[in-house]
């Protein structure tokens, strides 16, 4: 992700607390009363990249088996939310604990990520990147398979994924975020340059693995795709959450 540098908030003798200072004004308190049984909990969380912060004391909860998106415009914080919650990027101020627990090493076997970019290695048929991240995971190969068939791409299909449609990667991508089987699954543009056919197909699929009991956080900028499927959307401005409605209509109510 390639962040983009804004002015600083908060006074320039102390950039830091200003920005927390700034965030509990304007958002939720830094350490709100948070439930036991949110699968993941942020708690006033600040990331900073320089004197830039990409998010300005986010307090949230997302609960288990439910659809959220996550929506805003570019900058808004959106990508770095979902990185903080994977434990790939450290707050620089506040918590965020997924499944109970703080330490996010612990259970990153829960955590399925689906990235922007697809992670696939191009000169690779479908099965050979999945065998090749199941072997990292540590994951038995036969789960290649089950994972596949559940996107539903073929397994015996040959072809270098370089040569795969952008629905096809997609898919791809997502079947390889679900090879170990988590709870949660943070996917960042799933829809990203599809055709409308496999956008719609890809948006059926994540409300069936809703269904199954799996959390879902989608950052998306065509929020509509997932309206039939979504439990709360999410608004994101400026590196804060502005907003959670049951509809893309609630929100201009």
């Amino acid at each position: 992700m390639h962040i983009k540098h804004g002015r600083q908030s908060g006074p320039a003798a102390c950039p830091t607390r200003g920005l927390v200072a700034d965030a509990i004004k304007v958002d939720l308190p830094t350490h709100a009363t948070l439930s036991n049984s949110a699968v993941v909990a942020a708690d006033g969380v600040v990331k900073q990249f320089g004197r830039f912060a990409a998010l300005r004391g986010v307090t949230a909860e997302f609960a288990l088996g439910k659809l959220y998106v996550v929506l805003g415009d570019n900058g808004a914080g959106k990508t770095t939310l979902l990185r903080t919650i994977a434990g790939l990027a450290r707050p620089t101020h506040g918590e965020v604990s997924v499944l109970g627990t703080k330490n996010l090493r612990s259970i990153r076997g829960e955590i399925g990520y689906m990235a922007h970019p697809s992670l696939l290695y191009d000169e690779m048929s479908a099965m050979e990147n999945l065998r090749y991240f199941a072997g990292l995971y540590g994951v038995e190969i036969a789960r290649c398979r089950e994972v596949i068939s559940v996107v539903k791409l073929d397994p015996d299909l040959e072809r270098p994924t370089g040569q795969y449609s952008q629905g096809m990667r997609q898919r791809l991508s997502l079947a390889r975020a679900l090879l170990n089987d988590p709870k949660l699954l943070l996917l960042d543009e799933p829809f990203s340059n599809v055709d409308a056919r496999s956008a719609h197909e890809m948006a059926t699929l994540l409300g069936q693995l809703r269904d199954r009991g799996k959390t879902l956080i989608v950052v998306t900028h065509q929020p509509g795709l997932l309206e039939p499927v979504a439990n709360e959307f999410v608004w994101m401005e400026a590196g804060r959450i502005t907003a959670r409605t049951p509809t893309l209509q609630a929100a201009s109510r």
